[in-house]
């Protein structure tokens, strides 16, 4: 069950497309929909991330995304309907 979630989760393809050997997908969705809502997935991340960084396997790295979105040249002072 697990290992279906984190392919699910590895490739990004819908639930349906989950491959015979994981089980019924809708078994496996409503496992991880239940682990999700209760908080078991974040407190398994949690206990990962604290036993991996007491050993230094963890590196801490942040990122910043500048990416700047603009509207089309021709969207840029456009009379408004009724004006």
């Amino acid at each position: 069950m697990v290992n279906g979630v984190l392919w699910r989760l590895r490739t990004g393809a819908p639930w349906r497309d989950l491959p015979d050997r994981f089980g019924p997908w809708q078994t496996v969705y409503e496992r991880f929909a239940r682990w999700e809502a209760d908080g078991t997935w974040a407190r398994l991340l949690e206990h990962v991330q604290v036993r991996d960084d007491a050993v230094g396997q963890v590196e801490w790295t942040v990122s910043v995304d500048s990416t700047v979105n603009r509207a089309h040249q021709h969207a840029v002072g456009a009379r408004k309907k009724g004006m």
